[in-house]
């Protein structure tokens, strides 16, 4: 009976080492000091650990420019109108999907690409990828870019919000090795109950509060309050001397010279 217990214990080990998981590193869950009076957040250690790996949260030239971005699980009826406010304001987005908004939102993501906005990969199920293979990682993130690119003209992906905000130094590692740009964010707020729902002011000064240079915002579109402040944000915005681009803006900004930028 012993000698038994003891080759499952081998065979465990054995199982273990020639199946790979992504827990060789602290995992950690996105998040900062919030910042005020237009200063960015305080984000720590976690800067660094992006850097490393090419990720991304803000822009640190000090320039008055806004990167917005939307985090798209499922579909609550109020894209379309976000969708029709950036079209209007000619305000470039990039729109992170998942598996199941492609499959039930197919034509919200073809007017996406076909506004000219990036469509990012938030994985096709949503999973915490710091929990998993490196061989399921990279499954999630090929179906979600084999499904868009089966519907729309854009091929290819080069942006990835981790689920969650989870990451590790391996997680990271592996989208890097993937291919992909992480890219989490600087200004967020709890705007995804959809029970919850208080006006479009508490969007807009939650927004307004937090505003910074370099800004990556995240915006969830099931929110009714965001789908009503986009505009009055825009327009304010613009006011206090913003511009709004798109990341790929930001990611060039470190490949090429800073006179192409009028730096």
């Amino acid at each position: 009976m012993k000698r038994v217990s003891w080759l499952m214990v081998v065979i465990l080990g054995i199982c273990l080492t020639v199946m790979p998981m992504n827990t060789d590193a602290a995992s950690y869950g996105w998040g900062y000091k919030k910042g005020t009076n237009h200063e960015p957040p305080e984000v720590g250690k976690y800067a660094n650990i992006l850097e490393k790996y090419g990720g991304y949260y803000l822009d640190k030239s000090g320039d008055k420019v806004i990167y917005l971005t939307f985090d798209n699980g499922y579909e609550q009826g109020y894209t379309g109108d976000i969708l029709n406010v950036l079209n209007e304001y000619q305000i470039p987005a990039t729109f992170f999907v998942t598996g199941h908004y492609v499959e039930s939102s197919e034509e919200l993501v073809k007017r996406m690409v076909k506004d000219g906005h990036i469509v990012g990969n938030h994985t096709y199920y949503h999973p915490d990828l710091t929990t998993i293979s490196k061989e399921e990682m990279k499954k999630e993130l090929d179906k979600l870019e084999k499904a868009v690119a089966n519907i729309t003209s854009q091929k290819s992906m080069k942006y990835v919000r981790p689920p969650k905000g989870a990451f590790s130094d391996q997680s990271l590692q592996w989208l890097n090795e993937f291919g992909y740009i992480p890219m989490f964010w600087s200004l967020a707020f709890v705007d995804w109950n959809i029970n919850d729902q208080k006006g479009w002011q508490k969007s807009y000064n939650s927004v307004i509060q937090q505003i910074h240079p370099g800004a990556v915002i995240l915006l969830h579109t099931v929110s009714k309050d965001n789908a009503d402040a986009l505009e009055h944000l825009i327009t304010d915005l613009r006011k206090q001397g913003y511009t709004f681009k798109s990341l790929d803006d930001l990611v060039l900004k470190d490949i090429l010279p800073p006179s192409i930028f009028g730096m």
